[in-house]
């Protein structure tokens, strides 16, 4: 939710490979509902250099449709008098449901390739997303999990708060830290905003950010 714009990873695994003596957790443990993340997304423009304390917690969770959801809440936004909580939709990269090719929001294969490229982790698949979208990749086993958040709406306060949310992120979680990473898209606004993010144990300790209803 920036604001608005005035102004070497392993190779992917295969169905055939074996990963015996494996022993970080099962990929998708740390995407699981109400798993917490917390740290800072990078909103500096040319003007100034600033960053914005984020939280985030998964709400729901479908892998076998590739999706998933939250919230986002920024706490210290300088337009704003409380912290700005936004609910996103997310789509997981398993090209089977989604493809690394987002062909929608405004993005071109191209700024897909240049935001991808951006993670070392997909370094590795970058040959055949260029052919394919990287429809015949197989990353069942890979350690890194790609993503798409697309903000949907403000939970909290008007469209008014001077805040965007146009555009969105891509992402990649690492499977074995549940660190993540994240590049914000938007045309109109500063490029290559950077999300930072660090798995919390809050949510498997009943912590909850404050109420808000997700209408």
């Amino acid at each position: 939710m920036p604001v608005r714009a005035a102004d070497t990873s392993a190779p992917p695994q295969h169905h055939s490979g074996s990963n015996s003596g494996h022993t970080s957790p099962p990929p998708f443990t740390l995407l699981s509902v109400g798993q917490g993340f917390s740290g800072t997304q990078n909103v500096s423009g040319l003007q100034k250099d600033e960053a914005w304390r984020v939280n985030v917690r998964i709400q729901g969770c479908d892998l076998e449709h590739g999706y998933l959801c939250g919230t986002m809440e920024a706490l210290n936004v300088p337009m704003a008098d409380t912290p700005v909580v936004t609910f996103w939709e997310g789509e997981i990269v398993d090209t089977k449901n989604y493809t690394f090719f987002t062909e929608k929001w405004e993005a071109t294969q191209d700024d897909d390739i240049r935001h991808w490229t951006k993670f070392p982790s997909f370094a590795a698949l970058l040959n055949q997303v260029e052919v394919d979208g990287g429809k015949s990749l197989d990353l069942s086993n890979y350690p890194y999990i790609f993503m798409r958040w697309k903000e949907q709406y403000f939970v909290n306060v008007g469209t008014d708060c001077g805040l965007t949310i146009a555009g969105f992120y891509y992402v990649c979680f690492s499977c074995s830290d549940g660190s993540i990473n994240g590049f914000y898209y938007d045309p109109n606004s500063s490029p290559f905003q950077k999300l930072e993010l660090k798995s919390t144990n809050e949510g498997r300790l009943g912590f909850s950010f404050s109420s808000y209803e997700l209408r």
